[in-house]
């Protein structure tokens, strides 16, 4: 019942939230899509990928101006405008430096709307329903990004009709949340997030953030680049990285529930040391074409991978007061800008010298790093009750 009174003052905003990840999901694949299409070489494109996390990670220390200037509401607004007009802009103007510009712009709307969403929900939130609340919220998150990648046959990368798609259904966004009646929380102070704040919170929940961030940015921006090299179609390129989203979309859930019932710590060992095994077995996959398997192997992975976040961003909040949920929740934006910022860089460059598998191999150092990190962090602290 909790839950059920919890998501239904939300609605609103996870609905216009939805719209924003189909609309980004699209413009996501499709960007990758055309930048090989265009010529431009894989290390230039993981150059370009990065900007968007840079601008992710701007937003994680600026944003919160915005949204504490004008409310929740408005902020929301004003990011998917912003939002709109650069996937226009992107067919405007075919140039790599003007498409960094345009994707680091982005990024910092993005993570705008992250942080106007996470500190929403969290401010409806106890901390006893927190996994399961937060894990909705990446199902909505994972929902909408797939739902983007079956809109891609629908036309042609090589022509501007479908980023005017994605520029249509970013304005379609605003709706909801502008005519919602819900209460948006009070703003918060103009507080700038400290990363050395976030590792006194919880070291874990912030090197884990970072961990995600790496492995999802190579996978969303990289993941079309992978696919092409690896001599996939475009419908088979929409089905991979639709494979790996929906499988994100399946297991949200039942890990939400799971990490509200134990340890989350241990389930995140368990994610991660899985994830691990599961991105080796997509590398060797792919390098034999063997696409049936791929395509399973992408379901589990994305199931395994993208819960990372939601587990560390509850797990910090565990440790935090609700005044300060919002400083927590763009502290971790800021970690997440940060991994995700380095992390394409490092595969497109692996990537250009020992080909695409590189952005898997990637991907399993990452989580088994962090899964050795997570058990030293199991003996060094005990975790507070959810009550």
């Amino acid at each position: 019942m909790l839950i059920r009174q919890t998501l239904s003052s939300v609605a609103s905003l996870l609905l216009s939230y939805g719209l924003l990840l189909v609309a980004n999901g699209l413009l996501g694949t499709l960007f990758g899509l055309r930048t090989k299409l265009e010529g431009f070489p894989t290390l230039v494109v993981g150059l370009i990928v990065s900007a968007y996390f840079v601008g992710m990670f701007a937003g994680g220390i600026w944003a919160v101006y915005v949204i504490a200037r004008g409310g929740h509401i408005r902020a929301f607004a004003a990011f998917a405008s912003l939002m709109s007009v650069t996937a226009i802009g992107i067919v405007l103007v075919i140039d790599p430096w003007i498409w960094t510009v345009l994707r680091f712009i982005g990024g910092f709307c993005m993570a705008g709307m992250i942080m106007v969403t996470e500190s929403w929900l969290n401010e409806r939130t106890v901390n006893a329903s927190r996994g399961q609340v937060l894990s909705f919220y990446m199902i909505t998150n994972y929902l909408g990004v797939t739902l983007g990648q079956f809109i891609l046959p629908l036309g042609d990368p090589a022509h501007f009709e479908l980023f005017c798609v994605a520029s249509i259904i970013y304005s379609l966004a605003l709706l909801p949340v502008l005519l919602t009646q819900a209460d948006a929380p009070t703003p918060t102070p103009r507080e700038r997030p400290s990363i050395p704040e976030l590792w006194r919170v919880s070291p874990l929940a912030l090197l884990g953030v970072m961990a995600a961030g790496a492995v999802n940015a190579g996978f969303h921006g990289l993941g079309p680049v992978f696919a092409h090299d690896t001599n996939l179609s475009v419908t088979q390129t929409a089905i991979f990285m639709a494979a790996g989203v929906s499988g994100g979309l399946l297991l949200q859930w039942p890990v939400g529930r799971m990490s509200d019932r134990m340890d989350r710590r241990s389930l995140l060992i368990a994610v991660v040391l899985a994830s691990t095994a599961i991105s080796l077995g997509v590398a060797f996959t792919s390098a034999i074409g063997n696409f049936v398997s791929m395509i399973a192997l992408t379901v589990v992975y994305g199931g395994l991978s993208f819960a990372i976040y939601s587990i560390c961003l509850a797990h910090a909040n565990d440790f935090v007061p609700a005044k300060k949920l919002v400083r927590v929740s763009s502290g971790m934006l800021m970690a997440y800008g940060i991994g995700a910022s380095f992390g394409p860089l490092l595969s497109s460059t692996l990537m250009s010298g020992f080909g695409a598998q590189m952005l898997f191999v990637v991907s399993a150092g990452v989580h088994g790093a962090l899964g050795l990190f997570a058990l030293y962090r199991m003996r060094r602290r005990s975790v507070p009750s959810r009550m």
